[in-house]
């Protein structure tokens, strides 16, 4: 890949359809890319199939179609690429990076982070977690919207799960190569995942990979203080409504779309958002209240 070109991504988890803070997501992603001239990548992160809702993939690319969005190439999708991860995984068992974990959630209720209990214990890999060895170190990045954020791995984190005992490979791990196997140079994504960036830095050290630049978006918050999302049972963002809902994601993300483009059409919307998209204005606080964007 050039690496002046611009690659941005839109990872949505197939464990329940879009709504309007995955809406908010999707369209920041595509903006910055397409505003930058830059090509714009669909991925599925199915990666814990007891969680995915049946029929959620369908419905999730069927949204993004009706709501105007056309991504680049092929959508790929994370259950295709156990072998990376393995792969990525028993290096790092190799280089003595991670280690065998059998300690129970009931063993580890109450602590904050996890104490190093299997850190030497020399565990096989079968009917085990894998957590990575993290050092007594700060990682720090800028955020484009946030700032400058840093955290102390070991102090505030503590060795983390690579892969889960049931098998299952973990977020943290999977993320980092398949943007790296993708070529995507910009991360647009919520600010929940801030404090991931850092255990995706070190990843990245450790596996020799590019650091992306990172623009973490405010969440949306409904009025109990949850995060707008799939699990506090968010309405699917309804065919009918896209120019309207567009527009208001459009206010969500701090730019001021004209009041006559909810009455047009999805297409026209996503024009005007990649001719006159200002990042600088997206606010910079981690949450914004969902009700007061109506």
């Amino acid at each position: 890949m050039n690496p002046c070109t611009y690659t941005g991504r839109f990872a949505p988890t197939p464990s329940g359809y879009l709504h309007f803070g995955s809406l908010v997501a999707a369209l920041a992603s595509y903006l910055d890319a397409r505003a930058a001239g830059g090509r714009w990548l669909l991925r599925m992160e199915d990666l814990d199939p007891p969680r995915e809702v049946p029929g959620a993939q369908d419905a999730i690319l069927h949204t993004l179609e009706t709501y105007g969005f056309a991504w680049d190439g092929a959508v790929e999708r994370q259950s295709t690429r156990h072998d990376a991860y393995a792969a990525a995984l028993d290096g790092l068992l190799a280089r003595g990076l991670a280690y065998a974990c059998t300690c129970s959630r009931k063993q580890l209720e109450g602590q904050p982070i996890y104490p190093g209990t299997c850190r030497n214990a020399g565990h096989g890999p079968a009917n085990a977690a894998i957590r990575l060895r993290v050092p007594d170190a700060e990682y720090r990045f800028v955020d484009r919207v946030q700032g400058a954020f840093a955290q102390n791995l070991a102090r505030e984190v503590g060795d983390f799960v690579i892969r889960r005992r049931d098998g299952l490979y973990a977020y943290q791990l999977a993320v980092v190569l398949d943007d790296a196997w993708q070529g995507v140079s910009d991360i647009v994504r919520g600010a929940d995942l801030l404090d991931s960036t850092p255990r995706q830095l070190y990843l990245q050290e450790l596996l020799g990979l590019p650091q992306p630049h990172y623009l973490h978006i405010p969440l949306l918050l409904q009025p109990d203080g949850h995060k707008l999302g799939k699990s506090y049972r968010s309405p699917p963002l309804p065919p009918d409504q896209a120019p309207a809902l567009l527009t208001r994601a459009l206010r969500a993300l701090g730019q001021q779309p004209p009041a006559e483009l909810a009455q047009g059409n999805a297409a026209s919307v996503l024009a005007w958002g990649i001719r006159h998209w200002n990042p600088a204005a997206i606010p910079r606080q981690a949450g914004l209240a969902e009700a007061q964007l109506r």
